[in-house]
């Protein structure tokens, strides 16, 4: 790894350049101060506050009863302790639903520690991308399973799988980099769906259960240390505690993976 990757904190424009150098990301969720040291120091180069905290930390079934409240307290406790790793934050369930809404709730989150805000979906959250992006606050899109939207999906399934849905998703990244997102999150995707997104955009793109052709990948924490969380495990994850033998050396053992194209495998993709 080079010392600009050691040591330089990350910038949104860095991660364009990343893509361009074909270098992976490597991202994690994280919800406290102690946990984001660990990762900060071991190769993560963005960490999210997930409104998964509904689920992993807070013991809810979905991450719909996560307020706006809740990020902006996690994300100040994780933002102390980062030097390097790009914070990024959800807006949670509906507090994007208008891009005044999504502001008030973004400058909040950028006032906590936040350098990048995340959405979910395309359709009219294409107004709210190009709004907040429009007033210089930089947003990372989702989408492919969105779990805000687990009601009217019914459930947590794989996206675009048919031909239909998979021209639908093409459209929708493109217009989210249109719009002006800086990052896009592809969550339960094809992975040659995926991959071939990654190549028709500018941005670059997080995988999570989308295959090993995106130009980075994230895991929510608890996953990728094995830890039970009451909640079905899915395809994508992988515990790499159990490899890396500490949390310390769990990072390290994520961080190398994604940079080899190691993580994830055909057994860990759809």
């Amino acid at each position: 790894m080079s010392s600009h990757a050691d040591s330089k904190p990350w910038t949104v424009p860095a991660l364009a350049e990343a893509k361009r150098q074909g270098r992976k990301l490597v991202m994690l969720t994280a919800y406290d101060a102690s946990f984001a040291r660990v990762f900060d120091a071991h190769g993560v180069d963005l960490i999210l506050i997930g409104d998964s905290l509904g689920m992993v930390v807070q013991g809810h079934d979905s991450t719909l009863p996560v307020t706006v409240d809740h990020i902006v307290y996690h994300t100040a406790a994780v933002a102390r302790s980062l030097n390097r790793a790009l914070l990024v934050a959800d807006l949670p369930f509906q507090s994007d639903a208008t891009p005044e809404r999504a502001l008030d709730a973004s400058i909040a989150l950028l006032q906590a520690g936040a350098e990048m805000v995340k959405l979910e979906g395309a359709g009219h959250k294409l107004e709210v991308i190009r709004f907040l992006s429009e007033r210089d606050i930089p947003v990372c899109a989702h989408l492919g399973l969105t779990p805000q939207s687990v009601l009217k999906f019914g459930g947590y399934k794989v996206q675009g799988r048919d031909e239909a849905a998979a021209r639908q998703l093409k459209a929708d990244a493109a217009a989210v980099a249109a719009a002006g997102a800086s990052l896009l999150v592809l969550e339960c995707v094809p992975s040659a769906l995926a991959a071939e997104i990654t190549q028709a955009i500018g941005i670059p793109t997080i995988g999570i259960g989308a295959g090993p052709g995106c130009d980075g990948q994230v895991l929510v924490q608890h996953d990728f240390l094995g830890i039970d969380t009451g909640h079905r495990r899915p395809k994508f994850v992988k515990d790499f505690l159990a490899e890396g033998g500490s949390i310390a050396g769990a990072v390290q053992a994520y961080a190398a993976a994604v940079r080899d194209g190691s993580f994830p495998d055909a057994a860990h993709s759809y």
